[in-house]
């Protein structure tokens, strides 16, 4: 896949405008000396909120002017004559004065200039002082609409990060997020996410309009100052916090509604009884009814709303930002719902001169949460969409009731009435998040200073789960014997961290630059759980609030009551150090070291060393390249990194006992215990070492900018569970660390202003990747694993696992039959490893072969920002390529085996051929290609001649709006991060347009 980018600097080069700011030659008149009266409005990008107090001055003369408080200014100036407008924290700009007597102008904060301050764990650094691949998306550039996750909003934004909502927009699940490929078999997979320091920090706390920016730290010589939390990349989180100036009020409110894009084409009760006639389908499969059950399960009132109110102000010395919001976030399906309110508080106090400073965060977070619509399993408290399974297969002339108003069951393969699970069963949590945390920050002399910092988050969950006497499963002529079921499950969560630094920054003879870091991190945290079930209740009386009158407990005929609790912590212990030099603002160099412990890891390797360098040259400050106009910015960087993986689970070094059964003794029944784990004193961290190479631009007066880079990552000590020999081991398997992975992939980021002039803006930004893996090994003199296997097809049928990860083998290929074509009578045919053709009976493990791969080789999002006067218009573009998807839809339900479960069209349209049981090959595998128009936004923004509204904008967002694909199913974007990548479940939950209309307003 190839990106062409001739189009658009054709179009940059063409556009009338030679430089940000600066208007068309030919409207200016060098010669012309008329003074005019010029007037305008100064705004902010970030809001398009007015700026007072912008000074507006005519260059090289001492003319000049300030806005008003309605960000109006007045001057004369003559044509040809340039107009500076400059503001503190704010990028100046110059406008060199046309024929237009209206010059309205925007002011970029200074964050979005080269100077701007990126944060790149524990500090900040100048953006033009960076020398590791760090992305940053600010408020201003986030995805507009309803986010169910934080992460929605930079969706697209940064090249190499994969956000994929694997559940549509389904309210209760999260976004699956991955950094430059797959980086471990069983740790964390996932960044790390970082919210105002806090490692780890809980997403459900974030608000969108509480957030100020994600910086995206993408290689390992930028990850390498959080060492074993790094191997998969770190997003650090910053909210908004408070500022001097008079008190402000901001309101933000959306109303979003979801509308289905896309239902499976499955037969309705008038294609089904064409069928009976047709003799396709038996004559008794008629049950009388025409029902649509896809609709039936669709909540066609899934009003969403949210509200946030924040109030900021303060001094220099004492500022505050609070915030209180309300979100009820509404699925597509039936009692799938998500309500949610909190608050948070930021303080900032200086005293002693302005030397020492108090920043203090608190953030609450109370959510109940409806988790039944589409399917749900209690054992692991997810959506299965498997209610959305139920909509293709039942039969679509069955009723939903019986004549007594009882639910009607039909009796087919893998059959139930989901209507039925939605009124006689309770699935809820009930969540209560807290976060707190304090940073006390002295300066000792000028250049040096210290800080304290610490932070506790807390998770509690309360999970209910009832099934009433009503339900089919508990039905009579089942063990529950027409008695009711119910379970209970509490977990709380809590982390403490503590983390202090000494900070150096020296300047000397002007030239050298120095800055330093070095610190201490201790995190602490722990996880308890208690559940507990219990059935045998008569009545439906008390649903789950009284678990001891189940007679299941005394009635051994029932099945058993069960009850479980654990806890388990762990402990995490570093010091680290950071040391930045810059000469003459044009060569720079960073080292990194952290040495860190975790009590995760065997005896022999509590600790392991973290060390990163990097280096870059800003081209641009060359003289050689400073009398090239066109380039305004150019630095290459150049950066290596060791990182670790420390997010396994608890106690995989070490001997833990499980229950072994009873033995009696004296009539007396005596639990046993046994080793539950063989013990690995060597079990350590899997590392990941990284090369980066980058350059960053700036082209045209900084009209095009960006970067590129490319890397080159091998993670080794890869721990998975292998094969242990007995004895001398206790258990037949043991964890520990043997393979390696390889990662390699380019990313492009571009921004640039195609037009800009008078009123008119358009702004491009385009975000581009490529993505390869290889797992370079599997096995050692020791421990050894032909291959590992993936995702197991669903019954019936014995059809294997879609995916085969061996030595030398790319993440997410499929493995399996290839296809030959049917025999005259629909029977499959398949291609052996000789060459030769057989059917299903003739074929063995030897042939199968890799038939395709699910992970995209290629990413990309193109967005076009448009403003004119108070309008504003984001399209958005995203797309992936080259990956293959396995329709399991088609391969059970586009089958007439599947009878007499309801079909897929295609079973009597495109496989109308196949007569023969389901068989997985690459007949079923799809390109997956597609490009997507996922966020169209139209604003507004007022400009109201009042002193009690500072801005006001009104907007509607629509997202997912339309797909450009060849793939037959759904939606061709699915879990594409981890091993199962490009499959299409047979459960899913439905994917939807969002619509939102939302109002900000500033007071």
């Amino acid at each position: 896949m190839r990106f062409s980018f001739l189009p658009l600097v054709a179009v940059l080069l063409a556009s009338p405008v030679y430089g940000k700011g600066y208007a068309d030659p030919a409207d200016v008149l060098p010669n012309e000396i008329v003074q005019q009266t010029i007037v305008g409005t100064v705004t902010s990008t970030a809001d398009n909120a007015p700026l007072s107090g912008v000074s507006v001055t005519v260059k090289e003369t001492s003319r000049g002017a300030a806005t008003d408080d309605n960000g109006r200014y007045t001057i004369t100036a003559a044509v040809g004559e340039i107009l500076v407008f400059s503001y503190l924290g704010y990028v100046s700009q110059e406008i060199v004065v046309g024929q237009n007597a209206i010059i309205n102008v925007q002011l970029a904060d200074d964050a979005e200039s080269l100077e701007e301050v990126v944060v790149v764990g524990y500090g900040t650094q100048k953006r033009k002082e960076v020398t590791s691949a760090v992305a940053t998306v600010r408020a201003e550039d986030f995805n507009a609409g309803g986010a169910r996750s934080p992460m929605d909003l930079i969706q697209g934004k940064v090249a190499g990060l994969n956000i994929t909502r694997t559940q549509g927009n389904n309210p209760n699940s999260s976004a699956a997020i991955q950094l430059r490929g797959v980086t471990s078999l069983t740790g964390s997979r996932t960044p790390l996410i970082v919210i105002d320091g806090i490692p780890g920090g809980s997403l459900d706390l974030l608000q969108q309009d509480d957030i100020e920016s994600f910086d995206v730290l993408k290689d390992g010589s930028a990850a390498a100052i959080y060492g074993t939390r790094g191997n998969a990349g770190v997003i650090l989180i910053t909210t908004k916090k408070g500022k001097a100036g008079e008190a402000r009020f901001d309101y933000s409110t959306y109303v979003q509604r979801e509308v289905i894009d896309r239902k499976p084409d499955y037969l309705t009760a008038v294609d089904f009884r064409n069928l009976i006639a047709q003799g396709v389908i038996n004559e008794t499969q008629d049950l009388g009814s025409s029902t649509d059950l896809y609709d039936e399960l669709i909540d066609r009132q899934n009003t969403s709303q949210y509200h946030n109110l924040a109030a900021s102000g303060g001094t220099t010395n004492t500022n505050y930002r609070a915030s209180i919001y309300f979100n009820d976030a509404n699925g597509v399906a039936k009692q799938s719902g998500r309500e949610q309110f909190g608050g948070r508080l930021n303080i900032n106090q200086k005293g002693l001169q302005e030397r020492l400073t108090l920043s203090m965060n608190l953030a609450t977070n109370f959510n109940k949460a409806n988790m039944l619509g589409g399917g749900f399993n209690p054992d692991n408290r997810t959506t299965t969409g498997t209610d959305f399974e139920q909509a293709i297969q039942r039969n679509p002339t069955a009723p939903i009731y019986n004549p007594d108003g009882t639910f009607y069951e039909t009796q087919a393969y893998n059959n139930y009435n989901p209507l039925g699970r939605l009124a006689h069963r309770i699935a809820e949590r009930n969540q209560q998040t807290i976060s707190a945390d304090a940073r006390l920050r002295l300066e000792i002399i000028e250049g040096l200073s210290a800080s304290a910092f610490g932070s506790y988050v807390r998770d509690n969950f309360n999970d209910r789960f009832y099934r009433s006497t009503l339900d089919w499963d508990q039905r009579v002529g089942t063990s529950y014997q027409g008695m009711a079921y119910a379970s209970k499950r509490n977990e709380v969560r809590w982390t403490q961290t503590f983390e202090s630094t000494i900070d150096y920054n020296k300047t000397f003879n002007e030239d050298h630059a120095i800055t330093g870091l070095l610190g201490y991190s201790y995190q602490y945290a722990t996880n308890e759980n208690f559940n507990v079930n219990n059935n045998g209740f008569t009545t439906d009386g008390f649903l789950d609030w009284n678990l001891s009158e189940g007679s299941a407990i005394t009635n051994t005929q029932l099945p058993r009551p069960g009850m479980d609790s654990f806890k388990e912590d762990n402990t995490l212990i570093a010091f680290f150090g950071r040391v930045n030099y810059a000469f003459k603002g044009k060569y720079f160099a960073q080292a990194i070291l952290r040495r860190e412990g975790s009590s995760r890891f065997g005896a022999n390797h509590k600790w392991g060393n973290f060390p990163a360098a990097s280096v870059g040259w800003t081209l641009s400050e060359e003289e050689f390249i400073q009398n090239i106009p066109q380039i305004n910015e150019l630095k290459l960087r150049v950066g290596y990194g060791v990182t670790g993986n420390q997010d396994i689970s608890n106690y995989q070094s070490l001997v833990t006992l499980s229950g072994g059964g009873v033995y009696p003794q004296d009539g007396v029944y005596y639990q046993t215990y046994g080793p539950a784990r063989n013990p690995n004193p060597d079990l350590r961290w899997e590392q990941k070492a990284e090369w980066n190479f980058g350059l960053d631009f700036g082209l045209f007066n900084n009209r095009i900018s960006g970067a590129l880079d490319v890397y080159n990552r091998e993670t080794k000590d890869l721990l998975y569970e292998y094969n242990a020999q007995q004895p001398a081991f206790a258990r037949d398997k043991i964890y520990t660390n043997v393979g390696s992975i390889r990662n390699h992939g380019v990313e492009l980021q571009i921004s640039a202003v195609a037009i800009q002039r008078d009123d008119f803006r358009w702004n491009i930004d385009f975000a581009g990747n490529s993505q390869y893996n290889e797992l370079t090994k599997l096995s050692s003199d020791v421990f050894k694993a032909n291959w590992l296997e993936f995702y197991g097809l669903p019954s019936p049928g014995a059809l294997g696992n879609a995916f085969r990860l061996e030595e030398g083998g790319e993440v997410g290929n499929f493995y399996g039959k290839r296809f030959a074509g049917f025999t005259d009578d629909g029977k499959w045919q398949f291609y052996k490893a000789d060459g030769s053709v057989a059917g299903t009976s003739g074929m063995n493990n030897d042939d199968l072969a890799i038939i395709g791969n699910g992970v995209p080789k290629y990413q990309a999002s193109l967005s076009n920002t448009f403003s004119y006067k108070g309008f504003d218009l984001t399209i958005l573009f995203r797309g992936k390529f080259a990956y293959d998807i396995l329709n399991t839809q088609d391969l059970y339900f586009g089958n007439k085996r599947w009878l007499p479960n309801n079909l897929l069209r295609s079973a009597v349209t495109t496989h109308n051929q196949l007569d023969d049981d389901p068989q997985y090959s690459d007949y079923y595998l799809e390109k997956g290609d597609f490009v997507k128009l996922d966020n169209l936004t139209l604003g507004y923004n007022f400009r109201l001649n009042t002193a009690y509204i500072r801005n006001l904008r009104v907007y509607v967002t629509g997202r997912n709006i339309a797909t450009i694909t060849g793939y037959s199913g759904i939606d061709p974007e699915l879990q594409d991060t981890g091993f199962e990548a490009g499959v299409d479940a047979r459960g899913f939950y439905p994917r939807t347009q969002s619509w939102a209309i939302g109002l900000n307003v500033g007071f």
